[in-house]
């Protein structure tokens, strides 16, 4: 016989079953009661519920929501250290939910775990055990969480068209609500003990970036090109550890990670709530700007920002060190580089590896100079281990997008040229015939 919460997972005992993540809801007026009472409600009889359902200990809280907090908390750094210690993460979706920064952080972070596990052992967990608070369009959900499994059907029909919000304020639909409650916590148990998600280290919570676009925002474009060698084109005394057979299986950091860093960048940019593609350097059209390009909707090329991913041993092969130098030189301002440079790997500290940095200046000036005047210049400089690949490449993407809005060509809709209205000085209204001016001249 299975009982919940007799088996112990890999996860620590004194780890939150959950954390609740929730869009607050703005106080109307000076009256009133706690707008977000009823969520406070919902929390408080999840927790009693998992402790039903488990044999937690009692100095264990089940769960973790930032209600109980106050502003003298240091509220920043405890819930950058429940996202990094919780099994499950509930986000209760709503319409306020998705415009939320502080929601699209704590999306974020959590989802940054999954992906670490997935990188260093290649295990695939998910642990965002969606709720619905209120009724949403899921035509309209961010591009960064479409991949979450969103089936509600085991919750019944009101729950689908009310969410728990209306559940639990409607008095007649009290025991629905109570059956909500329960299938929700023995889901987050059964996720809980099936991941095992390992705590990870707090991240700083004031520079975590959102998993979701800004409000009106349309969706977000970016392409990243790989330039890296194959284990087929590889120079005779270089470590064929890291390549596979295409550039896309590169893998710098594969004393850390199962993954070509092409795919866990991939993932990462797409929590961002990007689109992104992903090409190869050396399978660049060679008649357009390789990295910056692709087809648009109408089937023509469509400037986008760009991230160039480079292993200086891709410098070694002639054709491709002309043809980097020739990207360079046409660059655009939202072309930003990332040189991963693995402090592991011993041949990137022997005499070729120095040879190479210096290969890399004069191959990429004008990129290398650009990314050193930001606050990322580690992306150029040589970014040493994983942890810190993942921590800088949202700022070389924010960067990249900034550049491409600041300076991209503007392509305003069809139809007559409308100027930009401007604010002018108070104009004098003519006097009627015969009266006098300011200065009293009739």
């Amino acid at each position: 016989m299975n009982v919940p919460g007799r088996e112990r997972s890999r996860a620590s005992d004194d780890q939150p079953y959950f954390f609740l993540s929730y869009a607050h809801t703005p106080r109307v007026g000076n009256g009133g009661g706690d707008p977000d009472h009823w969520v406070c409600v919902l929390y408080q009889d999840l927790c009693n519920t998992i402790m039903q359902l488990t044999d937690l200990p009692a100095d264990v809280p089940a769960g973790f929501m930032d209600r109980e907090m106050s502003s003298g908390d240091g509220w920043p750094h405890v819930l950058s250290e429940n996202l990094a210690r919780c099994r499950v993460f509930v986000p209760l979706l709503s319409r306020r939910y998705f415009a939320s920064e502080m929601c699209g952080r704590e999306w974020y972070a959590f989802n940054e775990r999954q992906l670490q596990v997935q990188a260093v052992d290649g295990r695939e967990v998910s642990a965002i055990v969606p709720a619905l608070w209120t009724g949403v369009d899921y035509t309209q959900l961010p591009d960064s969480v479409r991949h979450i499994h969103l089936d509600h059907s085991s919750f019944g029909d009101r729950y689908a068209t009310n969410g728990i919000y209306g559940l639990i304020k409607l008095k007649r639909l009290r025991d629905e609500y109570e059956e909500t409650v329960h299938t929700l916590a023995q889901r987050i148990v059964q996720v809980a003990e099936q991941t095992a998600l390992p705590p990870s280290r707090p991240r700083d919570y004031e520079h975590t970036p959102s998993a979701f676009r800004p409000r009106g925002a349309g969706p977000r474009r970016i392409h990243l090109t790989v330039a890296a060698p194959t284990r087929h084109t590889l120079p005779e005394d270089r470590d064929p550890g890291p390549y596979g057979d295409d550039a896309q299986d590169w893998n710098p950091y594969h004393s850390e990670s199962t993954r070509p860093l092409p795919a866990i960048a991939q993932e990462l940019i797409r929590s961002l709530d990007y689109r992104i593609t992903v090409s190869s350097f050396d399978d660049e059209d060679t008649d357009t700007t390789p990295g910056e390009a692709g087809p648009g909707p109408d089937g023509k090329a469509e400037a986008r920002p760009g991230i160039l991913l480079v292993d200086r041993w891709a410098l070694t092969d002639d054709e491709r060190r002309r043809r980097l130098r020739d990207f360079d030189r046409v660059s655009r301002p939202w072309i930003s580089a990332i040189v991963p440079w693995n402090r592991a790997d011993l041949q990137c500290h022997s005499e070729r590896g120095k040879q190479l940095t210096a290969t890399l200046e004069e191959t990429l000036p004008h990129i290398l100079e650009r990314g050193r005047r930001t606050d990322c210049r580690i992306a150029v400089n040589g970014v040493p281990t994983l942890k810190a690949f993942t921590d800088v490449l949202p700022h070389v993407v924010a960067h990249s997008t900034r550049q491409y809005l600041k300076h991209a060509e503007a392509h305003p809709p069809p139809g007559p040229y409308v100027p930009r209205p401007r604010l002018m000085g108070p104009v004098q209204p003519p006097y009627p015939a015969g009266e006098p001016d300011d200065e009293g001249e009739a």
